[in-house]
């Protein structure tokens, strides 16, 4: 089983369905990563800040060396970090990172959020996280259109197929789209009932960019950090409308949250190490809730972001 793809403003095809690479342990990362591509996975996303980059390319040049897998039929993603905004710190980092996956391009890059912080050599220190030495947050000076006037280059040099961005809201979408020669191919956001963002997903759909969810189920994918918000929070596996509709199509709740955003053509990346899930959610578009019970899941919002830089402790008040 593979997912279906959704075609992007680039022309090229990306599986609706990927697996994402966030908080996957450097000492099982490559076995996880063939284990996914051998379930049937194609797209994997990837970041510089997961600090598993080289680990995933291990486990995708072991697919391909099986033949499992061409490189072409896998769709791989990464991210340029805060810490790498100026305009000519773009590319050696692009390019430091695909020498850790073990490629020679991507197929979709992304500014992962629309922070410019002071630059850190990764000789010295990699990821470098959100600090400048380990303690204190310092701003760079790069604005977002020399970020982004970079990044279009790395196309015209062959080093991504396709580039995005990931964390934006409206306003600096407006913003990129008065300067951009290539409009981003795909918008990555915290996307669950929770917080359903649908203004902001209402504007990237209608100026051709794909949508990517991130953080699916909500407040799950923060419970292992000890982030005190999730912990607050009723889990999304165990809401009533949640349990109910799923009971109804015989889907677990984790496929019915799925769903609820593919069935909405947005894209979903989410990861699992056990088996039967790692299949259960790569099967979240062979089938469709109604109308009323998409509504019903979209009703739950309470505009609760987990995946903002003040949840860590960090001084960046970008949602405010």
């Amino acid at each position: 089983m593979t997912s279906p793809t959704v075609k992007l403003n680039s022309g090229h095809q990306m599986p609706l369905v990927g697996f994402g690479l966030w908080k996957v342990n450097n000492d099982t990362c490559a076995d996880t990563v063939y284990n996914a591509i051998k379930t049937g996975y194609r797209l994997f996303d990837g970041a510089c800040d997961y600090g598993n980059e080289v680990e995933a390319g291990q486990g995708v040049a072991r697919a391909i060396k099986e033949k499992l897998v061409s490189r072409d039929e896998l769709f791989i993603v990464s991210k340029l970090w805060n810490s790498f905004h100026d305009h000519d710190r773009v590319e050696p980092i692009c390019q430091k990172q695909l020498n850790d996956w073990g490629i020679d391009h991507f197929d979709l890059y992304i500014v992962h959020f629309p922070i410019s912080l002071k630059y850190v050599d990764p000789s010295e220190r990699y990821p470098p996280g959100f600090t400048f030495d380990g303690k204190k947050v310092v701003p760079g000076n790069a604005t977002i259109q020399e970020t982004w006037t970079a990044m279009e280059n790395l196309v015209g040099r062959g080093l991504t197929k396709s580039i995005g961005i990931s964390n934006f809201n409206g306003q600096l979408i407006m913003d990129v789209l008065r300067y951009a020669k290539i409009v981003p191919a795909t918008l990555q956001i915290e996307h669950h009932p929770y917080l359903t963002q649908e203004g902001l997903v209402k504007l990237a759909q209608a100026n051709n960019m794909a949508v990517t969810a991130y953080s699916s189920f909500g407040p799950q994918s923060f419970l292992e950090l000890e982030m005190q918000r999730a912990k607050d929070t009723p889990l999304l596996f165990d809401n009533k409308t949640i349990k109910g509709i799923a009971e109804k199509h015989g889907k677990s709740p984790a496929q019915v949250l799925l769903r609820w955003a593919t069935q909405r053509n947005i894209a979903v990346i989410p990861k699992s190490n056990n088996q039967n899930r790692l299949q259960q959610n790569l099967d979240v578009t062979s089938f469709n809730m109604t109308k009323s019970e998409l509504e019903a899941i979209s009703g739950l919002n309470q505009h609760l972001r987990f995946n903002d830089p003040l949840n860590y402790g960090v001084d960046q008040p970008i949602y405010v």
